[in-house]
C-alpha cells in the first residue's frame, strides 16, 4: 500500500472541506479524519471562536498543536490523514513547521454556491462571520493546489482532490 503525505483541506465556510474530507477518508484505506473544528471545540467551558481577539487565536493555535500530534500519532501507525481548517498564510506556515510533508489544497467557490450550500444545512455562523471567511478565503495563500468546486458534484470533488493528493504523495514509500 501507497503511504499518503498528511493532507489539509482548507477553504471558506460551505466549500465542502469537511464532506469532501469525510468521503476521501471512508475510501481510502486505512485513514483517518482529523476536523480541527472539534478539535477546538473540546473545550467545553471558556471555548473562543478562532476569530474573536487573542483568546480565539489562541485557542486556533492550541487546535493546530494538537492536531499536529494525532498526525504523527497516525502517520506512526501507518495510518494516511486528512486533516480540514480555515486558514490563513500565518497559520498554514505553522501547520507546515508542525507537519513538515504536509499537503494543502484550498477548495474555493464563489460566495452565492457558498451561500446556497449553507441553506441546505445547519450553520453556527452569523451572516456577517460567514462572509468574513469566505473574505479571507480569496486573500492569497501558498497552498499545493487550488480548486475551484463552484460547478463540481461531491464525487467530482473527491476525486479531484484525491488526484492531487496522490500527485503530490508521489515517492512517500510504501507501507
Amino acid at each position: 500500500m501507497t503511504a499518503l503525505r498528511p493532507l489539509l483541506l482548507t477553504g471558506g465556510p460551505a466549500v465542502g472541506k469537511t464532506t469532501t474530507a469525510r468521503a476521501l477518508a471512508e475510501t481510502t484505506e486505512p485513514c483517518a479524519y482529523v476536523d480541527v473544528d472539534d478539535v477546538r471545540q473540546m473545550i467545553k467551558s471558556g471555548g473562543v471562536a478562532p476569530w474573536k481577539g487573542a483568546e480565539g487565536r489562541a485557542q486556533h493555535l492550541l487546535g493546530i498543536r494538537n492536531a499536529a500530534v494525532l498526525v504523527a500519532n497516525f502517520t506512526d501507525a501507518g495510518i494516511n490523514v486528512i486533516l480540514s481548517d480555515v486558514v490563513t498564510q500565518d497559520l498554514l506556515s505553522i501547520y507546515r513547521d508542525l507537519v513538515p510533508e504536509l499537503v494543502t489544497i484550498r477548495l474555493a467557490c464563489d460566495l452565492a454556491t457558498a451561500r446556497a450550500r449553507a441553506s441546505t444545512r445547519p450553520v453556527h455562523l452569523t451572516i456577517e462571520e460567514f462572509e468574513m471567511l469566505h473574505r479571507q478565503q480569496t486573500e492569497p495563500l501558498e497552498t499545493d493546489s487550488e480548486l475551484d468546486v463552484s460547478g463540481m458534484t461531491l464525487d467530482a470533488q473527491v476525486d479531484a482532490v484525491r488526484r492531487h493528493w496522490r500527485s503530490r504523495s508521489e515517492g512517500v514509500g510504501s507501507r
